[in-house]
């Protein structure tokens, strides 16, 4: 993201990986198990303005970000909404068909969908993937071999796509570009698949190779260039995931935004 624009380091991007991940993880179950509308409402809108002001980043890009994710909630709460069954019609014409209880399971889903990306983009927006693996090795003592393992595979990607790239303008110089249709996809992806898988599998060889020379296999205790501890910032990230589900459960129960405010026993 620092090559296309400046990002600006928050609180909420000093947070120890390792312990954003953890709680990350259980606010995502706890989400799972809310079945109040209105109470997944308001810790959509919670956690929508933790992404937007201390995430660092533009507020344009949030807004890029953001804009499949909305998709994604039109798209869950409208296929419910249109064609879910229930008691209490509200519209009916052909195939669909909107009821009380269709509608209120439309929404909830819509926001269950949306708060799960907003979740994901707050971790994955504020965490760098090399500080990571290195918390995830130092404080929930994963074997530094699978942890580098997967941070070198990481950095595979940008080489791919750089080859990618390489591979196909030297095709159009040579003006070896195949026709289009079925059969210029099927030459394209004979041009461009055997020379990538090849340089790939050198390359996972000479990785291999150079992790077996660093005694990845057999070392124990090793040092690191990174080192990643826990401070303050992650006992106040702890407080905000503890508040926030509380705070908007109150919240829900004194101010509701739905009539339905319990959806577990409605028909899909």
């Amino acid at each position: 993201m620092n090559s296309l624009y400046h990002v600006q380091e928050t609180w909420l991007t000093r947070v120890n990986p390792s312990i954003k991940l953890v709680l990350s993880i259980f606010l995502f179950f706890y989400m799972i198990f809310i079945h109040n509308p209105t109470h997944l409402a308001y810790l959509t809108i919670v956690l929508t303005v933790i992404l937007y002001v201390y995430s660092g980043h533009p507020f344009k890009y949030l807004l890029l970000f953001s804009l499949p994710f909305v998709l994604v909630f039109v798209s869950s709460a409208s296929s419910m909404i249109f064609f879910g069954r229930g008691d209490t019609i509200w519209y009916k014409w052909g195939i669909i068909q909107i009821s009380e209880e269709s509608f209120y399971r439309g929404i909830h889903l819509g926001f269950r969908a949306l708060s799960f990306a907003i979740l994901g983009m707050i971790f994955a927006l504020t965490t760098k993937p090399v500080l990571l693996f290195y918390s995830m090795m130092q404080q929930l003592r994963i074997p530094s071999k699978y942890a580098y393992s997967f941070l070198a595979s990481i950095r595979m990607i940008p080489i791919m796509f750089e080859e990618f790239q390489t591979l196909r303008h030297a095709l159009i110089i040579r003006q070896a570009v195949p026709e289009k249709g079925l059969k210029g996809f099927y030459k394209k992806l004979h041009f461009f698949s055997i020379p990538l898988l090849a340089q790939s599998i050198r390359r996972a060889q000479r990785i291999a190779v150079a992790m077996e020379a660093k005694r990845f296999t057999q070392a124990t205790e090793r040092t690191y260039y990174y080192e990643t501890s826990v401070r303050m910032w992650d006992v106040l990230f702890f407080i905000v995931i503890l508040l926030a589900p509380l705070i908007t459960f109150f919240l829900a129960d004194a101010f509701p935004l739905f009539d339905r405010t319990d959806v577990r026993y409605f028909t899909n």
